[in-house]
């Protein structure tokens, strides 16, 4: 009873601390206070070590609770990240339509437009910095006029966000190509999003559609690009459609390994498909600030291309993953057993197979599992004849698990990078 009561305690707790919270903080920029909304993650309490993405949502009356279902539901299913999400209250003496103020003849902010540019820049970004636990991995996303203004940040020599959703943008004179200039001159990944519909403000459309165009003709590898033309849908319902849309495209390579990404990058590798998980997890911790292990189900989409492929090899490289990150499981013994079963070598693979017996069992790799394995594989060593110069009966194995591995358990990750 006590043990339910500490374990009721503990979700509560977590779930008090994942709340909404709204905080007041005064700005020099624009000489008032501004209110922002915070939430953080569930386990931000229970991870002291763990840094998390930032996305900072603008009109946060009406944009923060969309973006918070998303991500909610992304997480869920381990398709994004945990992040702290932060949305800055506009609506109040519609501040929205002086916080983008824009000069008509060279398209930068100005007059409270560009001191609110500055209180995001200069005094919110590093206040939250300061105060909470964020990864170097930053998001910004507006509506109509405040996506306008989000534009502007790219006009920086160094952008101080990874990621833009742009959402029916408003855009000042000259945006839809001077944006599209900041993007080809980008040296670090950077994802852009933007969208509109056939629904959407004609006076926005044509503009934002001669944006896509002149974004789709830069030739650069580290532009993340990705444009929505939503039918049957209005300024606002488009909305709905393009943040989901945006926050998948923006963490793709952090999802898990899927059908798709199985068959068109995986399956079709004649070889080195375990450095193609080490790629996938070195990218998620570089673009994301997001170090993590290996997880099982993409360890079974590997193992499953290594069989197809017949690289049996790879079952050796994904035990230097699995023995380093999973250490004290059957992992890296049931690796080491399938290379040595797969290239012939049957004596090591039962031996591999009964050191696993000795470890924890992890997913669906249990002890009778590879007592199983073990089993099988001393039926198919040949039985030598009786009375032959130098034979036996035959080989004998060891029924009870080996208490020595056959290959040292790897003590580091391969460092080898791919760039994304």
């Amino acid at each position: 009873m006590k043990n339910i009561f500490l374990v009721l305690s503990f979700l509560l707790s977590v779930s008090l601390f994942s709340q909404t919270t709204t905080e007041t903080i005064h700005s020099t920029k624009l000489d008032t206070d501004r209110e922002i909304t915070i939430k953080l993650p569930a386990s931000y309490t229970t991870n002291l070590e763990k840094k998390y993405p930032l996305i900072l949502v603008l009109d946060s009356e009406y944009l923060f609770s969309p973006f918070e279902g998303n991500l909610a539901y992304g997480t869920y299913w381990e398709d994004m990240p945990e992040v702290i999400l932060v949305g800055i209250n506009q609506n109040k003496n519609h501040e929205r339509d002086s916080d983008s103020e824009f000069d008509e003849e060279s398209g930068l902010p100005i007059k409270k437009g560009g001191a609110f540019f500055e209180f995001i820049g200069a005094e919110l970004l590093p206040y939250l910095d300061k105060k909470y636990r964020i990864a170097p991995f930053k998001v910004v996303a507006g509506l109509d006029s405040t996506a306008g203004l989000i534009n502007a940040f790219l006009y920086k020599e160094a952008s101080q966000f990874n990621g833009y959703i742009s959402l029916s943008p408003e855009l000042a004179a000259g945006m839809e190509t001077r944006v599209a200039e900041r993007l080809a001159a980008i040296k670090e990944p950077l994802f852009y999003y933007h969208a509109t519909s056939d629904g959407d403000l004609k006076r926005f459309q044509k503009e934002i559609k001669i944006l896509d165009k002149n974004i789709t003709a830069v030739k650069n590898p580290m532009l993340k690009y990705k444009f929505d033309d939503f039918k049957n849908a209005s300024h606002y319902s488009l909305v709905l459609h393009a943040i989901p849309s945006a926050l998948y495209q923006i963490f793709a390579v952090y999802q898990p390994i899927s059908t798709v990404e199985y068959q068109e990058k995986i399956a079709i590798l004649p070889n080195e498909h375990a450095a193609y998980l080490v790629d996938k997890y070195n990218t998620i911790e570089k673009w994301f600030g997001i170090k993590m292990k290996v997880r099982l189900n993409d360890f079974k989409a590997i193992e499953a291309a290594i069989l197809k492929s017949g690289d049996f090899k790879g079952f050796e490289e994904l035990a230097q993953i699995s023995g380093q990150q999973y250490e004290k499981t059957m992992l890296f013994d049931y690796h080491m057993g399938m290379y040595y079963e797969k290239t012939n070598n049957l004596k090591r693979a039962i031996l591999s197979y009964q050191n696993a017996f000795t470890k924890e069992e992890i997913g669906d790799l249990t002890k009778n599992m590879m007592l199983e394995k073990s089993e099988d594989l001393k039926k198919l060593i040949p039985v030598k004849p009786k009375g032959l110069k130098g034979g036996k009966a035959k080989e004998i194995i060891e029924e009870t698990p080996a208490t020595e591995t056959p290959v040292e358990t790897p003590t580091e990750t391969p460092t080898e990078e791919k760039k994304p």
